[in-house]
């Protein structure tokens, strides 16, 4: 039975090898950009409001993992996304999606426990309680059972087709209104279906 357990900042860090592990196994990325994504995600833990979430089997092997922060100016993810946003929606509907958000840096779960919920519960849990407005993440821009994962719970696209700077791979910029939709029958009161009152529900091309 996997099992999901929060952990904070101190611990992230000093488990970051079996972070790259999973996110080896789930990404396949090129072997040269492990070194500097191992020290992007240490920073990570530095961030405001950062939050961990891994899903672990009962020998606290993890299987699956998520993290965020709350998103602030400074930040590189956030400051491109504002940017883009702003560039081909409005400085307004940028504020209203990333001025007070959850900024969701990854979520992955092993190749070998695909299909068994661990994502959703993993999104789900990441969200819950947060005192953000919003979520925001990026994603490969195709339809992969993420995409559809995240479409389910309330996130629509606010960017398509979008590289970010010194990339080549197309991502798809995604944000929703917290409460994610369905947590209400999870126990919390609201759907979160609605857009922020300064941005619209759906700004992607």
């Amino acid at each position: 039975m996997i099992g999901l357990r929060r952990v904070g900042p101190d611990e992230f860090t000093t488990r970051l090898d079996a972070v790259l592990e999973i996110y080896i196994a789930a990404m396949d990325p090129p072997a040269d950009q492990l070194p500097g994504r191992k020290t992007i995600m240490g920073n990570h833990a530095l961030h405001p409001g950062f939050t961990c979430l891994f899903a672990e089997r009962p020998d606290g092997t993890p299987v699956g993992l998520a993290y965020g922060f709350h998103g602030v100016p400074g930040q590189w993810w956030h400051d491109v996304v504002h940017r883009a946003i702003a560039e081909r929606n409005g400085e307004g509907s940028a504020r209203g999606w990333l001025g007070d958000a959850l900024e969701l840096a990854e979520i992955h779960v092993h190749p070998d426990h695909h299909g068994k919920g661990i994502g959703r519960a993993l999104v789900m849990g990441m969200c819950a309680g947060r005192p953000e407005r919003t979520a925001v993440l990026s994603t490969r821009d195709q339809p992969t059972a993420a995409r559809h994962l995240y479409r389910s719970v309330g996130f629509v696209d606010l960017l398509t087709q979008f590289v970010f700077p010194g990339g080549y791979e197309r991502y798809a910029i995604l944000g929703a209104v917290l409460p994610l939709k369905g947590w209400a029958r999870q126990g919390a009161a609201g759907s979160g279906s609605g857009p922020p009152s300064t941005a619209p529900s759906h700004s992607g091309g």
